[in-house]
């Protein structure tokens, strides 16, 4: 199994910890690092969950072609994939999955057809909700610019080649296991 899959979906969905389930249970699998302008979560650590650049560093490597894909996430910060590692993983005969965002995944999937896409869905527009709330990271501003473009980020469901329910971390992840091996 080698290549590139691309994995999506809205705000507190639970796409982190359906790749890190992954990443925990099966060798094969290689995360690509994304770079971003926000500031670090507690215990977020620099090259392992984000490369966090200020955004002068991160407007360098859009103008050099060094980003695979970027984007403003929430009209706040860039987010993207720098593109050395990835291709660097997949010559190496790695497969390699990109965690990002409906902008980015339709990005990769316009320079790269052959990605596979995976939009990562919630049980229900509640549970979505939930989530996010619980976690407890943003304030209540940022949870309703988060919902907002949430509601955004479902529609774009139909442009994935696949749509797998997070109703449960370790089934969503072996679904997403059997589709990239597909």
């Amino acid at each position: 199994m080698s290549g590139l899959t691309v994995i999506s979906g809205p705000t507190a969905v639970g796409k982190g910890t359906v790749v890190r389930y992954l990443l925990e249970h099966f060798d094969d699998i290689h995360l690509s690092v994304s770079a971003t302008t926000r500031d670090p979560r507690p215990g977020e650590i620099d090259g392992v969950d984000y490369f966090f650049l200020n955004r002068e560093e991160f407007e360098l490597l859009i103008e050099t072609g060094q980003m695979l894909e970027y984007a403003t996430v929430h009209g706040i910060n860039f987010y993207g994939t720098p593109r050395q590692p990835v291709e660097t993983a997949i010559a190496a005969g790695k497969h390699v999955i990109l965690e990002i965002d409906i902008q980015g995944a339709r990005q990769v999937k316009a320079s790269r057809p052959e990605t596979k896409t995976i939009f990562i869905a919630p049980p229900t527009w509640d549970d979505l909700v939930a989530r996010l709330k619980g976690r407890g990271t943003e304030s209540e501003a940022e949870q309703a610019t988060r919902l907002a473009t949430a509601r955004v980020e479902l529609e774009a469901q139909k442009e994935f080649d696949f749509v797998v329910i997070n109703d449960e971390v370790a089934r969503c992840a072996h679904e997403v296991l059997e589709l990239m091996k597909a």
